[in-house]
């Protein structure tokens, strides 16, 4: 056969097929729920309209076409979709900085990133793309608040908050990460009080959690930073009275168990009852601030958890209300007023934490808790045991299991009135005012005789103004727009001032991927029987970051949809994968290590399939992955190789019909299918397994390898071309979801018609992918002697005897004892020998 001695140019061939797909809309089109296919809902998180697609994006992307891909050639009905989450202050900071409206600046850069996904191949379904920051989507982030707001979800208080000073807004608890604001690594969160708006996330505090439990498709170390944020503790509210004052402090423990054992109670800096104390004593006053101060050091370091704690007694007194022992107020720099109740009970005989201050301060230590076990001598100090310890000189409770007399003694309290039982939540309700203007309005008015007043439904949405002035100082740049805030009050007509601050834009990606499925209604947030059909979303891909932020409030957004009757689903996905980093030189690329590598680059010097397939290829896609620029080199090596061998084969083989009769396998011939089936075999276990995409490309190399290998019986005529074209039909449909463009030019050289992936997957054959030979590694005490062939399916006398007889074996045990022969099926033999 004359080889046609054509090269391998995918920037010919790419930009070709990509107006081809371009032509046709429906191309990547999902069916009506009617299709009769199962369906399948494969989403990636959609990205922030930065302006540039990094390679992070390039591998998350790239994991997220290949299962679409696959999954349309297993006879799905896929929904692949694509928006931009576009609302946010980077937006902002670039009208300050290049004068360019917010506006105008994310759809630019939308528009560029678009493009740059459609030259990587991906096969999004742009007829349902959603922009976050467009009316047509924030309507209905307003129309959710205002639902919301009826059923007193959505609320408003005075309350202290996270403040980064670069923002100039407001954080919430979650986007404070050690001490430091999420997206500037480098700033320290203040605390400031102000008036904010809330989402009440803590009402679905318990199913949050509970929730966990049933959602084995979601990464366990997602589940367990979920569990740990939520952090949901049983314990006993307790009433200790002030001795001269009115109000009680209250303090939650978990360990009313261990209360005989108080002595002391400690509050926070900023409790009510240290205000009360300090504006009775000026030096208090003066140590209470030195505490503050250290706390708010703490913080600056990301470290209050490991604070050094120092604390300073009040003078004052507060009784134990279970034995009316009067015990001293300590102020505490560790004890932080908005976590339980800002409030403690000090027992050190039993908490590490207790001990460490009682034994500094010199404060006494009592033992209320021993093993209930007879021992020779009392556990060291402190003793924390709950399981398997009772309590002693503790009254009444005397004698009783610790985690009995908790139960009983929440009761007492609650019988007696001066406690109860409860559960406290580390979770706190979701603080969604932003004191910005580049997000979604809140729908509400402000009228001196009406109070708070909704927006009414018809009226929405509330549209952000345009040509605004950004200058990120004196509050929102909103309530600078004279326009904007006077309106009038929709109750009573009178005159009223619209909120200024915007919704926190994780509100934006809390239900994004609900809109997909019906992106165009302009009368609902989308239509609940559509969304019924497609939900929940089968994959969902990004990354770990995501685990408390987005990943937790879009939980909290389809509970309360369900709950609204628009859904049907307790959770918004069945599973969830989160990829690897994408590092360079040991990092994270980033502009500020000079460690980036554009994806325009490459794909300008490789093609976008050697892209592609090198982000899959170089790591496990749940691992991090080296970026190495001559592992992309090495992919276009070989996608090169795959079109020579294609394109040498191709016009025997589109010469036949794909019923050209069954020719006789020569051995060479059901060696290379052998091959094939082995491959298709390990590569469709593995998308519905582990998704180590790197083993699958690596398949497809050995597939290619054991062709080169088949030239010369091909070329001889030894392999026919009906093998030949089973094998290059197959080749190019494994590829197929790695390395879309060069599998389309292919699909065609070869003579078939339609779209490449939209044929159906091959299916493996058992029985051709059976070795005729089994090649067994034989081991003497561990250690490798030889390896011996075996015809498939023999038993394992015959593999001992085969092992025993080889030369090289037997050498090596003459003269010694066989002491036993370990046998694992088809891997190994291990003889034992003395």
């Amino acid at each position: 056969m004359e080889e046609k001695q054509q090269r391998y140019n995918p920037a010919e061939i790419e930009p070709r097929w990509q107006q081809r797909w371009d032509a046709d809309p429906n191309l990547y089109a999902a069916e009506p729920a009617g299709s009769g296919k199962p369906k399948y809902y494969v989403l990636e998180m959609l990205p922030y309209p930065s302006g540039k697609l990094h390679m992070g994006h390039v591998r998350n992307y790239s994991i997220g076409d290949a299962l679409a891909r696959f999954m349309w050639m297993r006879g799905y009905n896929v929904l692949h979709p694509m928006g931009w989450d576009s609302f946010g202050l980077p937006a902002e900071n670039a009208a300050l900085k290049n004068n360019t409206p917010p506006r105008e600046w994310t759809l630019s850069n939308i528009a560029e990133m678009r493009k740059q996904m459609k030259r990587m191949g991906l096969s999004y379904d742009w007829e349902r793309e959603v922009t976050t920051c467009l009316p047509d989507y924030y309507k209905w982030n307003q129309w959710f608040f205002l639902r919301m707001f009826e059923k007193d979800l959505a609320y408003k208080k005075s309350s202290k908050l996270n403040w980064c000073p670069q923002c100039a807004t407001v954080l919430a608890n979650e986007q404070v990460i050690d001490g430091r604001c999420w997206r500037h690594e480098d700033q320290i969160v203040e605390l400031r009080e102000m008036d904010q708006w809330f989402f009440r996330i803590t009402r679905y505090a318990d199913q949050l959690l509970e929730g966990l439990d049933s959602m084995p498709g979601w990464p366990e170390k997602v589940r367990t930073m979920q569990r740990n944020w939520i952090g949901r503790s049983d314990g006993t509210l307790v009433d200790f009275a002030v001795e001269g004052h009115d109000c009680p402090i209250t303090v939650f423990t978990t360990r009313v168990d261990t209360i005989f054992g108080a002595t002391s109670v400690q509050v926070a800096p900023e409790h009510a009852a240290a205000k009360t104390f300090a504006a009775e004593d000026a030096e208090l006053a003066k140590k209470i601030e030195e505490l503050l101060a250290q706390q708010q050091a703490a913080r600056e370091t990301g470290d209050i958890g490991n604070i050094e704690k120092h604390g300073y007694p009040t003078g004052r007194f507060a009784v134990n209300p279970y034995n009316g022992e009067r015990v001293p107020i300590w102020i505490g720099n560790y004890i932080l007023a908005d976590y339980g109740t800002g409030a403690i009970m000090s027992v050190p005989a039993h908490d590490e934490r207790d001990f460490e201050f009682a034994t500094k301060y010199d404060l006494p230590i009592r033992r209320v808790l021993a093993p209930n076990v007879d021992m020779a001598e009392q556990p060291e100090l402190p003793y924390t045991a709950e399981d398997d310890a009772v309590l002693i000189d503790s009254g009444e409770f005397t004698g009783e299991a610790a985690l009995e007399a908790q139960q009983k003694m929440a009761k007492h309290a609650e019988t007696h009135g001066f406690g109860k039982a409860t559960v406290t939540w580390r979770l706190k309700d979701w603080g969604v005012s932003r004191q910005r203007y580049w997000g979604t309005p809140i729908p509400v008015v402000y009228c001196e005789k009406d109070g708070i007043v909704a927006v009414p439904d018809d009226q929405l949405p509330v549209l952000l103004p345009d040509n605004i002035e950004i200058t990120q100082q004196g509050g929102s740049p909103l309530g600078k727009v004279a326009e904007f805030v006077h309106t009038t009050c929709p109750k009573c007509g009178g005159p009223a001032r619209r909120e200024t601050d915007t919704m926190d834009t994780f509100v934006d990606s809390s239900w994004y991927f609900y809109r997909y499925t019906d992106a165009k209604n302009d009368g609902m947030p989308f239509d609940s029987a559509t969304t019924n059909y497609w939900f929940p979303i089968d994959q969902y891909i990004g990354g770990v970051e995501h685990a408390i932020l987005h990943l937790i409030y879009s939980r909290y957004w389809t509970k309360v949809m369900r709950d609204l009757g628009l859904i049907d689903n307790d959770e918004p996905a069945t599973r969830l994968f989160t990829q690897g980093m994408v590092i360079k030189n040991g990092a994270k690329m980033s502009k500020s290590k000079g460690n980036v590598v554009s994806p325009d680059d490459m794909i300008a010097q490789y093609g976008a399939d050697a892209t592609r397939m090198y982000a899959l290829f170089a790591a496990p896609p749940d691992r991090d992955l080296e970026w190495q620029e001559e592992g992309v080199a090495g992919i276009s090596r070989f996608l090169s190789r795959v079109y020579r061998l294609t394109t040498k084969y191709a016009p025997g083989i589109a010469a036949i019909e794909d019923t050209a009769g069954n020719q006789a396998l020569t051995p060479a011939g059901l060696k290379l299918l052998r091959k094939l089936h082995q491959t298709i075999a390990k590569i469709s276990q593995n998308f519905s397994g582990r998704w180590t995409f790197n083993t699958c490309i690596a398949a497809v190399m050995e597939l290619v390898n054991a062709i080169v290998d088949a030239e010369p019986a091909m070329d001889s005529g030894e392999v026919s071309t009906a093998t030949q074209k089973e094998v290059f039909t197959a080749l190019v449909l494994l590829l197929a979801p790695f390395a879309p463009f060069l599998s389309a030019e292919l699909w065609e050289v070869l003579g078939h018609s339609g779209v490449v992936f939209r044929h159906a997957w091959p299916e493996a054959d058992e029985e051709l992918a059976k070795e005729d030979e089994l090649e067994i590694p034989v081991q003497i005490n561990g250690k490798l002697a030889n390896v011996v062939k075996v015809p498939a399916g023999s038993s394992e006398d015959v593999i001992k005897e085969t092992a025993l007889a080889d030369e090289k074996v037997a050498a090596r045990i003459a003269g010694k004892t066989v002491v036993k022969i370990i046998y694992v099926p088809n891997k190994l033999l291990n003889i034992v020998v003395k």
